[in-house]
This record gives C-alpha cells, structure tokens and sequence, in this order.
C-alpha cells in the first residue's frame, strides 16, 4: 500500500516534519512510503497511493501559497484517497497551524479525499486537525505528533483499503 508525503518548505522545518511523519507511516507493516515536494512531486506514486498527507508552513494563519496553488490546480485524481495533514509554524503560540490545516482539510474535501486524523482518540500525544510544530521538530511533543500522524493515516489506509 502505497502512501504519498507531499509538502512544501521553504526553511526546511516543513521537510523535517515530513521526514517523521514518513517514518510513523512507515512504521505499519505494507505501507510504503515516500515523501516528496510539491516542486518536484511524483505524480504516477501519488495516483497509486492510497493515501497522500499534505504539509505546509503556516503563512498568516493559512497554508502557504504555493500549497494553495497545488491544490487549486490539481494534476492527478485525488478523488477517495485518505489525507492527512501537518504544519510547522514560526510563531509558538497561536492557532495559525490549525487553520493552516484547516484550509488543506477543505481544498482536499472539495478534491473528493476523506480527510483523518486520528483525532484524540487514538491516545497521547493527541491530533487534533494534523500533526503542528513549532518550527523545526525539535521538541519530543512535535516530534511525537508528527510520528504519529503519519502511523494513524497509514494504519487508517490499510484498515480501508487493505
């Protein structure tokens, strides 16, 4: 079962969350993996995969632009894919990831993907929209949440989709 990590990062803070996210994900027998930006990404993979998990600094309390413009101009079928969702912020306090998140939920909804999480329900450390970081994935908590993420959507993946 494929699963797809695309992201964009301009610092490298957004990469770094997609690396953990890639090894929670890879952490469930059958998935594989790869991550990829949305300047060079692997189109063929992301039409194969079952899932796609979507990364993004957070820019004034939304995803940044350019996420924006990959999901306004879409160039494979989203449609039915599991998507989950992480965002590296500047600023540590705030909301700004969550709305960030908030956006990438509702442009993959509109693209026909079944949007997850894991919420708080699959224990510590809690998910709420996706995986947030404040800046580069350095504390055990953003590492943790990021980790997890990925685990939850690639264990949500295969429980769909086999």
């Amino acid at each position: 079962m494929k699963i797809a990590i695309v992201y964009h990062s301009v610092s490298g803070n957004t990469k770094k969350q997609a690396d953990l996210v890639a090894e929670g994900a890879r952490s469930i027998d059958g998935a594989e993996v790869k991550t990829m930006s949305i300047d060079s990404p692997d189109n063929a993979w992301i039409e194969d995969s079952a899932a796609v998990i979507f990364g993004s600094p957070c820019y004034e309390g939304s995803c940044s632009w350019q996420m924006k413009k990959y999901f306004d101009t879409p160039k494979v079928d989203f449609s039915g894919k599991l998507a989950g969702f992480f965002s590296s912020q500047n600023w540590p306090g705030g909301g700004g990831a969550d709305f960030a998140e908030m956006t990438m939920i509702a442009a993959a909804l509109v693209l026909g993907m079944l949007a997850y999480s894991g919420g708080v329900s699959t224990g510590y450390p809690p998910i709420h929209f996706g995986a947030v970081s404040h800046k580069a994935p350095t504390t055990d908590i953003d590492r943790e949440r990021a980790v997890k993420l990925g685990k939850n959507i690639a264990a949500m993946a295969q429980k769909l989709f086999g």
